[in-house]
C-alpha cells in the first residue's frame, strides 16, 4: 500500500480559477462591461501606452483602470493625473499575478455599473499573468523592442493567451536587433489570430489604429 498521496494542487488551483473566470465573464456580458488585461514585462512602456490610448478613448467610452502591483501606487496616480479617467490600485500581497477572484472582489469593491470598458494593468512579467485566467474578455499583451523579437519562442504561453499583440517602442528599433517580420511570424506560430499592433506611444504611432479597434470591440461586445 502507497504510505503517500499525490495531490496535482497546480492543477486543482488553475480549475477553481478557471470556474471563477467564466462566471466573471457572464457577468460582465449582463452588465455590458469589457475588461482588457493588460500584460506585459515591467518597462515596457505599458503605462505611457495606456495613458496614450486612454485619452483617445475616453470621449467615446466610460473608462475606468485596474492597476495591479505587488506594492506602490505610483501607475494608478500616473493614469489619473494624465487622463482624469477612474482608476484603483491593487496590491496583490506579494502575488505575481491576478486570479479571477482577486479581480472580482477589486471590481466589488469598487463598482462597474457606470463603466464600458475595465482596463486591468496586470502585475508586470510574461509567466504568471498568463497562467491564471482574470475573467477578462480579451489578454493584450505588449512587447517592446528592446526585449527582443525572440521572445515568443521563450514565453510561449503569454502568446497564446492573448488575442492582441502590440509591439511597442518601435521607434528604437534602429538601435536594437529587432525583426518584426520575425516576430510576427513567431507570434502567429503560437496564436494564428493574435491581431499584432505595432506603435510608439511616444511618438503616437499606430496608436490610433489600436484605438479604433478597441473601441469596435468593446462597442460590439456592450450594445
Amino acid at each position: 500500500m502507497d504510505k503517500y498521496k499525490i495531490i496535482q494542487i497546480k492543477e486543482n488551483i488553475l480549475a477553481r480559477n478557471d470556474n471563477s473566470a467564466n462566471e466573471l465573464r457572464k457577468e460582465l456580458k449582463e452588465k455590458k462591461c469589457y475588461l482588457l488585461n493588460v500584460m506585459s514585462s515591467p518597462g515596457s512602456g505599458k503605462t505611457t501606452l495606456l495613458v496614450n490610448l486612454i485619452n483617445k478613448l475616453k470621449d467615446r467610452l466610460r473608462i475606468g483602470v485596474m492597476e495591479a502591483d505587488i506594492d506602490s501606487d505610483v501607475d494608478a496616480s500616473t493614469i489619473v493625473e494624465k487622463t482624469g479617467v477612474q482608476a484603483i490600485q491593487v496590491h496583490t500581497g506579494g502575488a505575481c499575478h491576478l486570479t479571477a477572484q482577486m479581480t472580482r472582489d477589486a471590481m466589488n469593491e469598487w463598482g462597474i455599473d457606470n463603466l464600458d470598458l475595465i482596463i486591468l494593468e496586470n502585475v508586470g512579467n510574461l509567466v504568471c499573468p498568463a497562467e491564471f485566467d482574470t475573467g477578462s474578455i480579451k489578454n493584450l499583451m505588449i512587447l517592446s523592442v528592446p526585449e527582443g523579437d525572440d521572445k515568443p519562442l521563450k514565453y510561449p504561453l503569454m502568446f497564446e493567451v492573448s488575442s492582441i499583440a502590440v509591439i511597442s517602442k518601435i521607434d528604437t528599433m534602429s538601435v536594437f536587433d529587432f525583426s518584426m517580420e520575425k516576430v510576427e511570424e513567431r507570434i502567429h506560430m503560437r496564436n494564428p489570430n493574435t491581431v499584432i499592433f505595432p506603435v510608439s506611444a511616444k511618438k503616437d504611432i499606430g496608436v490610433d489604429k489600436l484605438a479604433d479597434y478597441l473601441y469596435k470591440e468593446v462597442a460590439e461586445f456592450i450594445k
